[in-house]
């Protein structure tokens, strides 16, 4: 059985992989924007023009993704 600290650095160290987890994904969403800002408002023109069903499927894939890469990483690594 861990002991009281153990359990207290692996939440540490989850909460410090979910920091930096989330940090990579503002610094690549900032990087997208910052970089096609010209391409953008078309972007957002073609995402106007989809259904929503659409949208909520493709989202739905996404989070399916995340997900699943969020659990196999743990499970890989142990944490």
């Amino acid at each position: 059985m861990k002991s009281f600290l153990e359990k207290l650095n692996l939440q540490i160290v989850v909460i410090k992989l979910i920091l930096l987890g989330l940090g990579f994904v503002l610094l690549f969403e900032g990087l997208i924007y910052f970089l096609f800002a010209n391409k953008m408002k078309i972007m957002f023109e073609l995402i106007q023009s989809y259904q929503p069903e659409k949208i909520r499927t493709f989202s739905t894939v996404l989070i399916i993704l995340g997900l699943c890469l969020i659990y196999f990483t743990f499970k890989i690594y142990n944490i």
